[in-house]
């Protein structure tokens, strides 16, 4: 293999382009003096998956370790078609039979599985416990709360933010860097006036937390930097990996980009690829800066490979989708290109109020069908989810079938979180939270008794002969002897994995159907838990992975409708980024929806809302339509009751761009003069506005 791997040259590349090529071949061959960090701006359809896993497989074959890479992305399904498609260029390129052993890559994961990796492996000498359990949203979300009630915040006389508020104020505080007074200004100015209280409260969360030896999902990256800001762990860290490779670098936040520096402060041996101009997740803290500065951040300039080639859409729909985003304040300059010619230009259509959108697509939709383009082929974007109400009753009212993103997540589902928790609870005495959960699924034992057990177990060298020696309430002497057997044989170290899963499914499992009334339909994802644990080696691994990247969604509340074969995507921007159509139809391409009138406060979060029309443009391979109605109906409106607002064009696609769209009025005979072009009469923006400042 090691011959092999020496077999430096075209073979394997053959299906690249040239500025793929360079993205590959950096560092390598002829440029192998070449030890400058590596920015490739991939352009929507460029081929990025493709040029990063063969980067990585050229790499492995030029002599580079796969043990000594690093290669993070933003899912665990994201690193396995890494894994998968690195070693089909290998097995290509090498001339190896399928059936021949290749070099894994056990670094290849999300930042947060690597970070929880890393944090188990230097627990002993950074002040954590190796057998620390990490929290979901959910549970974190409940300590907030429990810390919150504890310490007097449930019971001020003026409205405190709810747990969820202040989860979601403590994650922003550590993964954008800013400081709590700025997040509260920028962001969350309605809880300004708790500053000193909500310093108070995170500050009791982190002890509780420490207490009960749990980390949460923020406090993986937190501690990863913490941990990198001490020089001699950091070198020590970073002299582990030569190569250090990140996805999708325009969704990273400025905690992962710290990290990144600290790993490598020369730039040698990093590569990123991304795009700004896909950058659409600051609500979770991600920041285009990272991808806008990384040229300049190391000790060394970067060396920046731009992908301009697009293999996915036709040219027009890439004219427009260009003209959109050449309009950004800031960017990597690139021009996307295809040899896909067409003579359809995307469409802009012009319709009179939002049932009428809605009647336009289901007659679009059901006609594309019927000239060969199967509804799974076809999408429907919107800006939020709210905006597919009418459509979602004109499909219904039709019989088109649909589904749409966005459902029940699968740790979301009670049934789920419940035997989670009585794995948690086994593999962490300390942790309430799951201990809570799992207490209270026997019949008889409540929110007191699980508190004395609890605490009981707190005050213990040992948690299950405190549990052993716990006497239950009468009505529930029986079951818990159960439950207690139960515990003892998930704390047996001789007990192996995943039979501990099997032993908790088979307790839980007459808890289900005695809590549930739907038992069967829940029975689903309780049989899926199982199969996932095949693949894990332990029940740590498994607790960790599962919480990092969850399924999507449950068995019984997700997917194609059972009874069709052939469905349309209803989809969020946000949910249809990484995918595509043969036909895209983008909603309420107006001001007020595409830019959201709730992210129009500063020019940041306007340049925002272009990339996101942008990204939804560049989903289309052939047959792109931006609907644009001109009448809404708004409810509740300040001083006047319901009423109908006129909207306008969004701004983002300006008279000057109009030439790359063809422009079609339907139904022509209803369309008002006002539709594309004159301000109407009560710009929507403003309606809104004035909406909200009854409120104030």
């Amino acid at each position: 293999m090691c011959d092999a791997r020496r077999k430096v040259g075209q073979a394997g590349l053959d299906d690249l382009n040239a500025q793929q090529l360079q993205a590959v071949r950096h560092g390598t061959g002829e440029s192998a003096g070449d030890t400058r960090p590596l920015l490739v701006i991939a352009g929507a359809g460029s081929g990025k998956t493709n040029t990063l896993a063969h980067r990585v497989a050229h790499l492995i074959r030029n002599g580079a370790d796969p043990q000594r890479m690093m290669l993070l992305t933003f899912s665990r399904r994201a690193a396995q078609e890494m894994e998968r498609r690195v070693a089909g260029v290998l097995q290509k390129a090498l001339g190896l039979p399928a059936t021949q052993a290749l070099p894994g890559l056990p670094w290849s994961g999300t930042f947060h599985s690597i970070g929880a990796r890393l944090l188990r492996e230097y627990a002993g000498r950074i002040g954590l416990e190796e057998s620390f359990t990490i929290h979901d949203r959910g549970d974190a979300e409940d300590l907030m709360g429990m810390v919150r009630h504890d310490i007097g915040l449930a019971d001020t006389r003026n409205r405190f933010p709810l747990k969820g508020t202040c989860l979601g104020i403590y994650s922003r505080v550590l993964n954008t860097r800013e400081s709590l007074g700025e997040v509260l200004q920028n962001t969350y100015p309605w809880c300004s006036q708790w500053e000193s209280e909500l310093k108070r409260l995170f500050g009791a969360y982190a002890e509780a937390k420490q207490q009960q030896n749990v980390l949460d999902y923020d406090d993986l990256l937190a501690f990863w930097a913490e941990t990198m800001a001490e020089p001699v762990l950091a070198t020590e860290v970073g002299g582990r990996f030569d190569h250090v490779l990140v996805d999708e670098y325009q969704d990273t936040n400025r905690l992962q980009a710290e990290i990144i520096l600290a790993l490598k402060p020369t730039g040698e041996g990093v590569t990123v690829v991304g795009d700004d101009a896909q950058s659409i997740y600051s609500f979770r803290g991600a920041t285009v800066r990272n991808i806008l500065d990384f040229p300049h951040q190391f000790g060394q300039p970067a060396r920046t490979v731009t992908l301009e080639r697009n293999y996915r859409s036709t040219q027009p729909i890439l004219d427009a989708s260009n003209a959109v985003i050449g309009e950004a304040r800031e960017r990597h300059a690139k021009n996307l290109w295809t040899d896909k010619a067409s003579s359809r230009k995307a469409q802009l259509l012009l319709v009179p109020d939002e049932a009428c959108q809605a009647r336009w697509v289901a007659d679009e939709v059901l006609r594309q069908r019927e000239t060969g383009t199967p509804l799974k082929s076809q999408a429907v974007l919107f800006r939020t989810s709210t905006h597919s109400a009418a459509l979602e009753l004109e499909l219904a009212r039709r019989g088109i079938p649909f589904v749409k993103f966005g459902g029940l997540k699968f740790l979301e589902a009670a049934h789920v979180k419940d035997l989670l928790a009585v794995l948690r609870f086994a593999q962490n005495p300390r942790g309430r939270m799951a201990g809570f959960r799992a207490l209270q699924l026997v019949p008889g034992i409540g929110q007191a008794s699980a508190t004395r057990l609890l605490d009981a177990m707190g005050e213990a060298a040992e948690p299950v002969p405190a549990l052993q020696a716990f006497e239950p309430p009468p009505q529930a002497r029986q079951e818990w002897s159960q439950f207690a057997a139960l515990y003892r044989r998930l704390r047996d170290p001789e007990v192996g994995w995943p039979a501990d899963l099997e032993l908790a499914r088979a307790w839980y499992l007459p808890q289900l159907e005695r809590i549930h009334d739907d038992a069967p339909a829940r029975k689903l994802d309780v049989d899926q838990l199982v199969r996932l644990a095949a693949g894990y080696s332990n029940r740590e691994r498994f607790l960790t992975e599962l919480t990092l990247d969850p399924p999507q969604a449950t068995s019984d509340r997700s997917g194609a409708p059972h009874r069709d074969e052939d469905y349309l995507i209803l989809s969020t921007i946000h949910s249809a980024k990484g995918q595509e159509w043969k036909a895209v139809h983008v909603l309420n391409v107006v001001d007020g929806c595409i830019p959201s009138d709730m992210a129009t406060g500063s020019q940041d979060e306007l340049e925002e809302e272009r990339r996101l029309l942008y990204v939804a443009m560049t989903r289309a391979r052939e047959h792109l339509h931006l609907i644009v109605p001109h009448r809404f109906y708004l409810t509740q409106q300040a001083g006047g009751g319901d009423k109908h607002v006129y909207a306008g064009r969004s701004r983002f696609i300006p008279e000057a761009m109009a030439d790359r769209f063809e422009r079609i009025t339907w139904p022509q005979a209803d369309a008002p003069a006002a539709i594309d072009g004159a301000a109407p009469a009560e710009p929507l923006l403003q309606v809104r506005a004035r909406a909200r400042a009854a409120w104030r």
